[in-house]
């Protein structure tokens, strides 16, 4: 286990001693969002995976600093950047060929935290509180996060995606899904009243959790992924059903790429560890033509990485691509927001914030006595009526 985050028993108790005095002078914390599970006594510390609503001390914020300077004073050169973003889709089908569908769990905690993703009539029958720690990997050197291996797009306006035949075939299976939607009226789920569109849904781990709970209702998913493997992965699932889920190929950092369906007829647009991916000068426009899919009165539901990360701090000097924005040893890159950038991001988009939340949890390793501390942004962004 790397040794920048992982803290010494002695150091976590004595942390939590501090937050657990805290936490007796307060309100109680709701069970959603963001969990409910508060460590109030140090020696328990080892008896879960997961602790929700963690605060870190001012030492914390001052060593995380350190570490995020110290790894990002070597830059990539400009000139080696490129390859990030062209050999992108190159990674990612590679990976799902290895991979398939076995390397990740599905998502049973979207619905906890983003109840938006159902239609008002419809009610999620959860029997247990599901962290989001049941489909995150613990990293290690020659293991990345595993809720970022779903959907890389990575791209800097410092050079443009060129188009070589892999690109060229992506972006022709693309038009060829889309052309229902921009040369006739009709398109694929047109007669449901509630419409959802995940985009970087990799081989389906939102995707089934969601179809399988909106079947019966009047409501269908748009699923998408620049990886046509992906694609087929989610289309060859025994769960996929044409009757309320159309999936397709698309990359969303493609400005000329069309949906299929018109601007303007999404209820909900689910993104999850998606937009991290993305050259941090491109998110806007990401963003902003997403945004023109949405209804009036539609919900932007956003989740991913938080400043100063565990897996922020763990990059070694010579990954870092620009602030903040880093890239793996397999070629798939990262960034790490913070409350203010997300806001300004969608706010700029013309949507109005619902909900803005960093989420601060401490992640455990029982085996090895170690902890991490985990921080993920969550947050809900509204087109007005």
């Amino acid at each position: 286990m790397h040794k920048l985050r992982s803290l010494s028993v002695a150091k976590v108790a004595k942390v939590f001693s501090r937050l657990s005095t805290r936490l007796k002078n307060t309100a109680g914390r709701p069970s959603a969002p963001l969990g409910s599970r508060i460590l109030t006594n140090p020696d328990d510390i080892f008896k879960h995976n997961m602790w929700d609503h963690v605060q870190w001390s001012e030492e914390d914020k001052e060593n995380a600093q350190q570490k995020a300077q110290e790894n990002s004073c070597v830059k990539i050169p400009l000139n080696e950047q490129g390859k990030f973003d062209t050999e992108a889709y190159q990674y990612w089908d590679k990976f799902y060929e290895m991979h398939q569908d076995k390397f990740f769990k599905d998502r049973k905690w979207l619905f906890l935290e983003f109840p938006e993703l159902l239609p008002s009539d419809t009610k999620y029958q959860a029997t247990t509180r599901c962290h989001h720690q049941a489909e995150i990997l613990l990293p290690s050197e020659s293991n990345m996060d595993s809720e970022t291996r779903h959907h890389q797009h990575s791209g800097t306006t410092h050079y443009r995606r060129h188009a070589p035949d892999c690109q060229k075939a992506r972006q022709g299976a693309s038009l060829e899904n889309n052309e229902d939607a921009t040369q006739t009226s009709t398109f694929p789920g047109q007669h449901a009243s509630f419409r959802i569109l995940e985009v970087g849904c990799g081989v389906g781990n939102s995707v089934f959790p969601i179809v399988n709970s909106i079947k019966g209702t009047d409501a269908f998913l748009y699923c998408c992924d620049f990886s046509p493997r992906a694609i087929q992965v989610v289309k060859d699932h025994p769960d996929y059903d044409d009757s309320v889920c159309h999936a397709f190929v698309h990359d969303i950092c493609e400005e000329m790429a069309s949906f299929p369906f018109p601007p303007q007829s999404l209820d909900v647009i689910l993104a999850v560890f998606v937009l991290s991916s993305i050259h941090p000068e491109r998110m806007q426009g990401v963003v902003g033509r997403l945004s023109t899919y949405l209804k009036h009165g539609g919900i932007f539901l956003f989740r991913d990485y938080g400043r100063y990360d565990f897996s922020q701090l763990r990059f070694k000097k010579g990954r870092c691509l620009s602030e903040n924005f880093y890239t793996r040893g397999d070629g798939t890159c990262v960034y790490f927001f913070t409350k203010e950038e997300v806001h300004d991001l969608f706010s700029s988009a013309g949507l109005e914030e619902i909900q803005n939340l960093e989420d601060r949890r401490l992640q455990v390793n029982r085996g090895k006595k170690v902890a991490m501390h985990r921080v993920w942004m969550q947050s809900k962004y509204r087109k007005s009526y």
